[in-house]
């Protein structure tokens, strides 16, 4: 199976399955140097660990983060760094009666015209669970990009019809909904009960800022700043669209109200009037703040019977067993966060060969 490494300089390849003994990463192309210890990646495996709220999965899992290569004496040594996590709580028995049967809104059906074959234990390779591999290759972007000053943060804007009306950064750590406005998680949590109620679940908005981007990142193109961080949402499995600063209102606009204007500032610093672009033009970053906000479909595991069918050819309802979370957007915030770390760290890295200057700082004697 092709299509499990990501990046072109910073390299993150994922392995392991939902119900296999374990999953893991293999970052590549981190710098030398980097204070890393096992303890930076367990706090972000931590955001996304199951069980830990009334609307996630009762799945019992750990998360612990064991580092098996490229870290000596609490620092990067260049080579490449193996991170392994071991699973502890599969249920496979639970997947019993869709050995068989194609459950809607899977891949099940896909990877079975693709392969011939599918791990219906819970998905396999296309289960959300592979996602803490990337959490763990993106806390180690994280740090980089925090020694250069450069901030992430995601939240959940939307659960189904509940939009946020408010944005107070210090609520998202606290709320399992990872909602920054306290009446919008309240609303949202009373939707989610309801839907559990229905045997049902719900979709919502992620939206992730990202502050200190220095001018000049990304590549004109095919390699977009913006293309490549539409491509890390939309292989998110649960992703089914992604906008950048004003994204699908752009197209009601007129330009002389989606243009940003310029402006130097008293410190001789260009900065825009605005930003309805979301800080990338042309597909490099202009030194604002970067928005995007991640579409999530509702979470395809339930529990009423669905219409199906079988690989015998057979017509059937299926009603799904299992843990499953009855919405996916509060534990995706930590991996959009990742994905757009990753994206911007191997942006970064392959920028340093865009102009003679920044060789001659380096390698000049």
């Amino acid at each position: 199976m092709s299509g499990s490494t990501f990046g072109k300089i910073f390299r993150v390849t994922t392995w392991g399955e939902s119900h296999g003994p374990g999953l893991g990463v293999v970052v590549d192309g981190c710098p030398a140097g980097l204070s890393l210890e096992a303890s930076d990646i367990q706090s972000y495996l931590d955001r996304r660990k199951p069980g830990q709220s009334p609307f996630a999965t009762a799945r019992k899992e750990s998360d612990q983060a064991e580092i098996l290569s490229g870290v000596f004496e609490g620092k990067t040594t260049g080579t490449p760094i193996s991170i392994l996590v071991r699973n502890q709580d599969q249920r496979s028995k639970d997947y019993g009666n869709q050995a068989e049967a194609y459950r809607p809104g899977h891949a099940d059906y896909s990877f079975d015209a693709k392969y011939g074959f599918r791990d219906y234990r819970g998905g396999g390779r296309s289960s959300g669970r592979e996602t803490l591999s990337r959490v763990a290759a993106g806390a180690i972007a994280c740090k980089i990009l925090g020694t250069l000053g450069i901030r992430i943060q995601a939240y959940t804007r939307s659960i189904g019809p509940v939009e946020i009306g408010a944005v107070d950064l210090s609520r998202i750590g606290q709320d399992p909904l990872c909602m920054p406005d306290a009446q919008a998680a309240e609303k949202a949590r009373a939707y989610l009960e309801q839907c559990r109620a229905d045997q049902d679940s719900a979709g919502g908005v992620i939206e992730c800022r990202i502050w200190g981007c220095p001018p000049g990142v990304g590549d004109p193109v095919f390699d977009k700043l913006d293309a490549d961080l539409a491509k890390a949402m939309m292989s998110i499995g649960a992703v089914k669209a992604v906008e950048i600063g004003d994204g699908t209102k752009a197209a009601l606009s007129r330009g002389s109200q989606n243009n940003d204007g310029f402006r130097y500032g008293e410190d001789g610093l260009l900065t825009k009037t605005s930003d309805h672009a979301g800080g990338i033009l042309g597909g490099i970053s202009d030194g604002s703040e970067i928005c995007l906000r991640v579409h999530v479909k509702p979470t395809p595991s339930i529990s009423r019977p669905q219409a199906t069918a079988d690989s015998s050819g057979n017509n059937i309802d299926l009603t799904i067993k299992g843990r499953h979370d009855p919405v996916i957007v509060p534990r995706a915030v930590v991996v959009v966060e990742s994905m757009a770390a990753l994206v911007l760290t191997d942006a970064l890295l392959g920028g340093m060969g865009a102009r003679m200057e920044y060789l001659e700082k380096v390698w000049k004697r």
